[in-house]
C-alpha cells in the first residue's frame, strides 16, 4: 500500500467551491443549448473543462478522510451545501458533483482495505468518479469466470460515466441472480459509452447507457460490505443517494430564484395600471417575490434538517435501528417533496415575475424548468409522499427498497 498522505483542510474550502461556481454559472446558458450532433465537433456536450477545473480545485477530495490526503469533511450540511452551490450554477455539474461525492462516501461501509487504496489512488490521480448503477436495469449480467467475473450487457442512466476515471457498476449475477458490484476503471476494454442522452434537462450530465462487452473484472475489485447486507447502515446508503438528489433539486431552484430576480430588478417593467414606477414596487411582483422567498426558506430549513438527522443516523453506524433509519428516510422524504413542489412552481412562476421578455430563447431561462423536471423524475414523488403520509397517520416506516 502506499505510504498515507496526511494532509490539512483548507479552511476555504467551500469559498474554493463557491468561487468556482460563479465560474461555471458565467457559461452554463451557453452550454447548456449544446446539443449531441453540434458537441461532437468539441468533446460532445459534456463539461470537460469544468470537471478539470473540480480536480485542480481539490474539491473532488472533499470527503475523502485526511489520512489518505483527503479534505476530511464530515459535516454533511456543508458538504450538501457546496453541492447546492454548484447546482445553482448549472444543475449538470451539481448532479455531477453530487453523485461524485456520495459515490465516495458510500465506500466507507465497504472492506477497509480495498477502501483504504482507492482513497489513496482517489487522491493521487484526482479520479473522478461515476456510476452505472441503475437499480430498475437488469440487462447487465456477470458471469463467473477461473479469474473473477466477466460482465456483458447494458446499463442506461449512468450519470457522468463517460467523463468518469472510476465506475461503481451494478450487474446481477448470471448464476444466481443476485447483485454484483464492482469497481472498474472507465477505460476499461470492453466499455462503451453510447452518448445517446438527448433528454430535455441535465443536458451536460451525459446520463445515456453504457454497454459492456466482456469486461474482465478482478475479485479484488468486487466491492464488499462489512455490514449485513440488510442492515439498517448498510441500506441507509438508499436515503443518502435521496438527500443528495433534494439538494441538487433546491440549489436549481435556487438558482432560478437568483436569476429572475438578477432580471426583474434591471430589465422588467412595472404594468401599465400598476401605478408604480419601477417593477420593484409592483404590488404583484412583489407578492410572487414574498411567496418565492418563503417557500425556499422553508425548503431550506427542511433540507438542512434532513441532513443533520442524517448525519447522526450515519454515527450511530452499525447500532442504528430500523426505527432510527426509518425517521431519518421520513425526514428526507419531506424534505425531497416539498422541494419538488415548490421547485416547480417557482420556475414556473418566475416568468410572471419577469413578465414576456424574458422568454427569449437568448436567455435560456427555461432551462431551469427542464433540469428541475428532468430531475426531479429520478424516481416518482408520489411514492415518497405516500411513505410520509403512512408514517403520520400509521407510524410505519418506508419500506427499503434501492430508492428508500
Amino acid at each position: 500500500m502506499q505510504q498515507l498522505l496526511e494532509t490539512t483542510k483548507p479552511l476555504n474550502f467551500l469559498a474554493i467551491g463557491y468561487q468556482l461556481a460563479q465560474e461555471f454559472a458565467k457559461t452554463a446558458a451557453e452550454r447548456d443549448q449544446l446539443r449531441c450532433a453540434e458537441g461532437e465537433r468539441n468533446g460532445g456536450n459534456r463539461p470537460i473543462h469544468e470537471i478539470e477545473q473540480l480536480r485542480q480545485s481539490g474539491l473532488l477530495n472533499l470527503v475523502i478522510p485526511t489520512i489518505y490526503g483527503g479534505l476530511g469533511e464530515t459535516s454533511w450540511v456543508k458538504i450538501f451545501g457546496l453541492i447546492r452551490e454548484f447546482a445553482k450554477a448549472d444543475g449538470s455539474i451539481g448532479q455531477l458533483f453530487g453523485n461524485h461525492t456520495t459515490i465516495i462516501s458510500s465506500l466507507s461501509i465497504s472492506n477497509p482495505t480495498q477502501v483504504e487504496q482507492l482513497y489513496l489512488d482517489t487522491v493521487q490521480h484526482n479520479w473522478f468518479w461515476a456510476n452505472a448503477a441503475n437499480a430498475l436495469d437488469p440487462r447487465l449480467l456477470a458471469t463467473p469466470t477461473k479469474h473473477g467475473w466477466q460482465f456483458d450487457g447494458i446499463k442506461r442512466f449512468a450519470t457522468g460515466a463517460s467523463l468518469s476515471d472510476r465506475m461503481i457498476v451494478s450487474a446481477l449475477s448470471a448464476d444466481s441472480k443476485q447483485p454484483v458490484i464492482a469497481i472498474i476503471p472507465s477505460d476499461r476494454p470492453g466499455i462503451h459509452f453510447n452518448g445517446n442522452w438527448d433528454n430535455m434537462g441535465q443536458r451536460q450530465t451525459d446520463s445515456g447507457s453504457v454497454t459492456f462487452e466482456q469486461v474482465l473484472v478482478t475479485p479484488d475489485e468486487i466491492l464488499t460490505s462489512i455490514y449485513p447486507s440488510d442492515s439498517p447502515i448498510a441500506t441507509l446508503i438508499n436515503v443518502f443517494k435521496q438527500l443528495n438528489q433534494v439538494n441538487i433539486y433546491l440549489g436549481i431552484v435556487q438558482g432560478a430564484f437568483a436569476t429572475a430576480r438578477d432580471y426583474t430588478t434591471t430589465r422588467t417593467r412595472p404594468w401599465i395600471t400598476s401605478g408604480v414606477e419601477q417593477a420593484i414596487q409592483d404590488p404583484y411582483i412583489l407578492h410572487h417575490y414574498g411567496e418565492f422567498w418563503m417557500e425556499l426558506e422553508a425548503a431550506t430549513l427542511l433540507t438542512d434538517r434532513a441532513a443533520q438527522v442524517l448525519q447522526a443516523a450515519i454515527e450511530k453506524g452499525i447500532n442504528l435501528t430500523a426505527q432510527q433509519r426509518g425517521e431519518a428516510a421520513i425526514a428526507v422524504y419531506t424534505a425531497k417533496a416539498f422541494v419538488t413542489k415548490i421547485g416547480l412552481a417557482i420556475t414556473t412562476q418566475m416568468f410572471d415575475a419577469m413578465g414576456a421578455s424574458a422568454t427569449a430563447q437568448s436567455y435560456n431561462f427555461d432551462r431551469y424548468w427542464r433540469n428541475l423536471r428532468t430531475a426531479t423524475l429520478h424516481d416518482p414523488v408520489d411514492y415518497k409522499i405516500r411513505e410520509v403520509g403512512n408514517w403520520a397517520l400509521t407510524g410505519t416506516v418506508p419500506t427499503i427498497t434501492p430508492y428508500s
